[in-house]
């Protein structure tokens, strides 16, 4: 075999010596030497200067990425994944809301719930060669950089779905060579830790896809496909899954709606239709559809597909939609601070510790996609927010200053504004809450955040339920409604009742309660105060009381104590819950994006009222709704259903606010209205016969209407407090709130009410009685002295002792003669007031006479206690001084009047009136005698002068009256006499028997006057 190589060898040589010695060949080959030579010096200088752009071109790449670190496998993933998800928004029963206001709005999906036809879209109009490149299609990168150095029009771009991950994920959207050289380096490792479907999948949540049919704008093929589509990405189709692929090579240019998410017009439409025809045209090249679906695909009427305009739930429900992420983010500052090891009970004294996770948790909460489920009954908030726009006797708007969001001073508008809630009793949960009139003209959430004096409602919760906690009242036990003057701080401190002249004087506690009397609520809060019922309102849930307020006499009437209206409604949801406190919540629970819960509520109730207590101040609370002089009887009347409630209103001072809270075994609700500037007051509306106290009536009873036809089952329970063990029904003296003894029975004073038996039963016999005999002096009565004159004094009733007066006005005293008016229950008793009177004699009085009426003027002294008149010197009448000043004279002759005070001193007679003898009618002429018949009938004797007939109340003189004279009969009554108020028993005022005449005292040296008869 060798020999024969060597021979072709020899025989090669030997012809191309041959073809080399030729004259030709030698000429051939200056000519190829040359040109090879030169062939040689090009390649050297091209592979030199290839070798040399190279080293070039990656000297520059390296430069280009020298500062970027080799991030690792996990920083990277971490990046990748660290996209914003919107978290959604629930109301209860799982009813979506929506998303949660946000710049960018994104939910995320995985890959195998993303129809073949998006994901074969995506790859055909944006990574031809997705599932073969290694992160770079160089050639792409070549073309496009041959299209940026010569400035083509036409930019195809080279950026495979991996570099756009890098670039919107790790990368900024700056256009460079070192960051595209930045964007290259990192893509090619991106794809050793990611896989084809993770990579893909990332892109799919992260790419923007403009704006969808709220106007919000988007990221992720789930928040395009339910905001374009309103389908999920699994269901989209081919026509609709070609349109939303071409959104991302120009978001805002392709998406079908503009600014606010309305649709756009033919023209605007065209875009997004034209760039679907492009990207199906390619998946049909690229071999993902058929030219069959391509042609059905084109023909697709895609435009009716396109969701119409839908308000964001930030439009459609303002105030719950801030409201459930400020509290959502409060909740959430808790979660990171527990698992950061940190005790989320110190947030709130570490003022820099809780800006720092109140930074965190509002980042989470809008940007880590959870699933915020809220308590709000979406019915019933929509029927409430129904019921106060169409409200339409709020007040007057009021023009005046206000500030705008910069601080400057504008002119403003200030409408009556309303807050109510809604709370469920037993769980604390929130149902539904007007935040106000319009979300537009005032923001302030005014159920949750508007801080007011709190005017009567504070009255149970700091009064009435302490006291009957601490043993010091039942629910009938008497309490004292009498004016009284404090000094307080050097200040002299008069209260009075809304009505500022009513005085009850002795009244129940119910009755005080009900009617919301100021006088007896003082007293009240005065007997407990050394036993800090302060701590009782503190316990319920009150963020803005301090135990100093317990020192404050006002704080009784909520006079220097604001809270919210949650935070009061929530105080009397306390006591329809037997006296526990359960927290309010508006978020039901959270979830994270993976569906694992991070939050849920608990209901953690704590006792504030032992239920005894509680039950009998529901039921005091009863009389607010059911009797006819509870506050808000009103409301209770426009009712459209029947339910067991119990509630307290409240008004501030000069009428600046006006509250309503009723509770049912179920729910409470609390509706406050006051203008947001409290210079201006309710007393300022249009309709006079509308005061702000009957419309919160009126719109309480329309929200709890409203609420009733959205949730009977909830509100209109027909469900009953049920009286717990320790409430017992026990008889006591209604005047001492002691066990009645044998005066208080035989004075028919026993009344019947429950008691908090562990707390106090009316176990000490009552004492109070001694004689009741009593005179009347200026409206007031007292206790007779032994000189007041009889005719003056009023037997029959009950007296009371010192003691029981001391006892009933400690510690503020008063005016003991108020205890028992004569139009209470209580009106045959006597408070056993002594009138200091003076030692003189009382001034006198001027007589005057109409016709038959005698009149005179009262004395100017304090002590009258009744005049006695005088008819030609001797006594004929004694006038109470609680009567009218007038007497009815019986026949004619001298009048004259004198003073008695309570002592039995006499003033000097008045002035002397006269009334003329009646004229006597002449004597009829006498007539012929008839001739004389059988059996005649005799003739009636002439008549003589009439007579007038004795009065029934005159007094009849012993001594004889002149010859001339009728002699004296019984005084009329007087025509008229004062109205007596209800209830009260007539007094003796005038007596009914004849007296002892006594001579005339001497009239005052001055002229007669003369009437006519």
């Amino acid at each position: 075999m060798r020999e024969k190589f060597n021979k072709w060898i020899t025989k090669a040589e030997v012809t191309t010596d041959r073809w080399t010695s030729t004259k030709w060949f030698k000429r051939m080959s200056i000519t190829t030497g040359v040109i090879w030579n030169l062939v040689l010096i090009l390649a050297i200088v091209l592979v030199t200067g290839g070798v040399f752009a190279a080293s070039v071109g990656a000297g520059y790449f390296a430069s280009l990425v020298d500062e970027e670190k080799l991030r690792t496998e996990d920083e990277m993933l971490s990046e990748i994944y660290s996209f914003e998800e919107t978290s959604e928004l629930y109301f209860d029963n799982e009813v979506y809301l929506g998303k949660l206001q946000t710049d960018l709005e994104r939910e995320v999906t995985t890959l195998d719930k993303v129809s073949t036809y998006a994901k074969d879209a995506v790859l055909a109009t944006e990574d031809e060669y997705f599932l073969e490149h290694e992160g770079i299609v160089p050639k792409a990168i070549l073309r496009g950089l041959v299209q940026d150095v010569s400035n083509s029009d036409s930019q195809t771009g080279g950026s495979t779905l991996t570099q756009q991950l890098i670039k919107n994920q790790i990368l900024t959207n700056e256009v460079s060579y070192e960051r595209k050289a930045k964007e290259i380096l990192l893509a090619m490792r991106l794809e050793k830790f990611m896989t084809k479907n993770e990579i893909m999948q990332a892109y799919l949540n992260i790419i923007p896809y403009g704006r969808i049919s709220s106007g919000a704008h988007i990221a992720g093929i789930e928040t395009a496909a339910k905001g374009i589509f309103n389908v999920s990405a699994s269901e989209l189709n081919l026509p609709q899954a070609a349109f939303i692929a071409g959104i991302p090579k120009a978001p805002y240019s392709y998406t079908p709606y503009v600014e606010g998410g309305k649709l756009k017009d033919e023209a605007g439409l065209q875009p997004g239709l034209d760039r679907m025809k492009t990207v199906l045209y390619r998946m049909k090249e690229t071999e993902y559809i058929t030219q069959q679906e391509y042609d059905e695909a084109i023909a697709y009427d895609i435009v009716a597909d396109f969701r119409q305009n839908e308000p964001r739930s930030y439009s459609e429900y303002p105030y719950v939609t801030v409201e459930i992420e400020k509290r959502a983010s409060r909740i959430i500052m808790d979660v990171l601070a527990e698992q950061d090891g940190v005790d989320p009970a110190t947030l709130e004294e570490n003022d820099k510790l809780y800006e720092e996770y109140a930074i965190l948790a509002n980042r989470a909460v809008r940007s880590n996609g959870y699933r915020i489920h809220s308590t709000i009954d979406k019915e019933v908030y929509k029927a409430q927010e129904e019921a106060q726009k169409t409200y339409e006797s709020y007040g007057t708007t009021v023009g005046g200053k206000g500030t705008n969001e910069q601080g400057e001073v504008i002119d403003k508008q200030f409408p009556v504004q309303v807050g109510s809630i809604l709370i469920e009793n037993g769980t604390g949960r929130i149902i539904s809450f007007v935040g106000g009139r319009d979300h537009d003209v005032e923001k302030l959430n005014h159920a949750t955040s508007a801080y007011r004096s709190m005017g009567s409602t504070v009255k149970p919760l700091l009064v009435y339920g302490p006291a009957i906690e601490l043993g010091e009242i039942g629910a009938g036990s008497p309490l004292v409604d009498v004016k009284f003057d404090h000094m307080d701080n050097g200040n002299m401190w008069s209260p009075t009742n809304f009505i500022s002249t009513s005085e009850q004087g002795i009244m129940p506690a119910r009755d005080a309660l009900a009617q919301s009397q100021n006088l007896p609520t003082l007293r009240l809060f005065a007997q407990i105060q050394q036993q800090m019922p302060i701590q009782y309102i503190m316990n319920a849930g009150f963020s803005r009381i301090e135990e100093e307020e317990n020192n404050n006499y006002s704080s009784a009437l909520g006079g220097g104590i604001e809270a919210s209206v949650e935070e009061i409604t929530n105080g009397y949801a306390m006591i329809g819950n037997n006296g526990e406190y359960v927290e309010t919540t508006m978020i039901d629970k959270i979830e994270d994006a993976d569906g694992n819960i991070v939050y849920e509520h608990k209901v953690e109730p704590k006792e504030v009222f032992t239920p005894p207590t509680a039950y009998v101040l529901t039921d005091m609370l009863r009389d607010v709704f059911k009797t006819d002089r509870g506050t808000a009887n009103r409301a209770n009347n426009m009712l459209k259903f029947n339910a067991d409630f119990a509630g307290k209103t409240g008004t501030t001072q000069s009428t600046t606010d006006v509250w309503l809270v009723g509770y049912n075994p179920n729910v409470t609700m609390g509706v406050w209205l006051g203008y947001d500037s409290e210079k201006f007051t309710l007393s300022r509306f249009e309709n006079r016969d509308l005061p702000a106290s009957l419309r919160v009536n009126q719109l309480w009873a329309r929200l709890m209407n409203a609420s009733y036809d959205a949730s009977p089952e909830l509100v209109g329970t027909s469900d009953k407090f049920q009286q717990p063990d320790g409430v017992v029904t026990k008889s006591f003296c209604g005047i001492s709130g002691l066990a009645p003894g044998g005066a208080c029975q035989e004075a028919g004073l026993v009344r019947s009410d429950l008691f908090n038996e562990k707390a106090m039963l009316p176990t000490e016999k009552d004492d109070s009685f001694k004689s009741g005999s009593f005179t009347t002096i200026n409206g007031k009565r007292y206790s007779a002295l032994s000189s007041t004159p009889s005719e003056f004094i009023s037997g029959g009733g009950i007296g009371v002792s010192q003691e029981y007066i001391d006892r009933m006005m400690a510690p503020f005293g008063g005016d003991a003669s108020k205890l028992f008016p004569g139009n209470s229950r209580f009106s045959s008793v006597v408070s056993g007031a002594t009138f200091n009177a003076d030692n003189a004699s009382p001034s006198g009085v001027r007589a005057s006479i109409s016709g038959n009426t005698v009149s005179w003027t009262n004395s100017g002294s304090n002590d009258v206690v009744g005049y006695r008149v005088y008819r030609n010197g001797s006594r004929v009448a004694s006038i109470s001084e609680s009567s009218s000043n007038s007497y009815t004279a019986s026949g004619s002759g001298s009048y004259t009047v004198v003073a008695v005070d309570i002592t039995g001193k006499q003033s000097a007679a008045s002035n002397s009136v006269s009334i003329a003898a009646p004229k006597p009618k002449p004597e009829p002429k006498p007539e012929p005698k008839p001739e004389p018949k059988p059996e005649p009938k005799p003739t009636p004797p002439p008549e003589e002068p009439e007579q007038e007939e004795a009065p029934a109340a005159e007094e009849e003189a012993e001594t004889p009256p002149p010859a001339e004279e009728a002699p004296p009969e019984e005084e009329a009554p007087p025509e008229e006499e004062p109205e007596e108020p209800a209830e009260e028993e007539p007094a003796a005022e005038e007596p009914e028997e004849p007296v002892e005449e006594e001579p005339a005292p001497e009239e005052p040296e001055e002229p007669e006057e003369e009437d006519a008869a």
